[in-house]
């Protein structure tokens, strides 16, 4: 037989012994990844097949048809593009642009400096599967970063 004997069911941030997460809805299950894809959509045609089951690729009629938590791919991205998407959606919006296999480095060093967290060079769906793969851990290890703030006082 099993016994428990520093079991409690207070809520003690951090504490050994707690049953209770510490912070509100961090407990919750987080939805299905959706990937919004904007440009041409043609590129990314055979990416659902390489995406975690679950996933969802669709494509976006533009930035207004964008949702939160979405990770934004910006399919035959140019500079302006990013900016635009940059200021139109929240900062925690994970932007991929995809850009032509032998695209200038100068245009891949501007995507990522107007904003975007990946630029992915060519439309292999294996490698861009990985990298939108790779921004969902990023975005989803978020929630974690600021949990002190996001706890009750003591």
């Amino acid at each position: 037989m099993l016994v428990q004997l520093n079991r409690t069911d207070q809520n003690r941030a951090f504490a050994p012994n707690s049953t209770a997460l510490p912070a509100p809805e961090l407990d919750r299950q987080r939805a299905d990844p959706v990937v919004a894809v904007l440009g041409q959509p043609g590129r990314v045609a055979a990416l659902g097949a390489h995406l975690p089951s679950g996933w969802t690729v669709r494509p976006a009629a533009g930035l207004d048809d964008l949702r939160a938590g979405e990770i934004v791919l910006l399919s035959g991205a140019q500079q302006r593009d990013v900016v635009r998407a940059r200021a139109a959606l929240p900062p925690r919006t994970r932007i991929v642009a995809l850009v032509d296999e032998d695209a200038p480095a100068e245009l891949v060093a501007g995507v990522l400096t107007e904003g975007a967290d990946v630029c992915v060079r060519g439309g292999q769906p294996v490698i861009l599967a990985s990298h939108l793969v790779a921004c969902r851990r990023r975005q989803t290890a978020e929630r974690w970063i600021n949990l002190e703030s996001a706890l009750p006082p003591a």
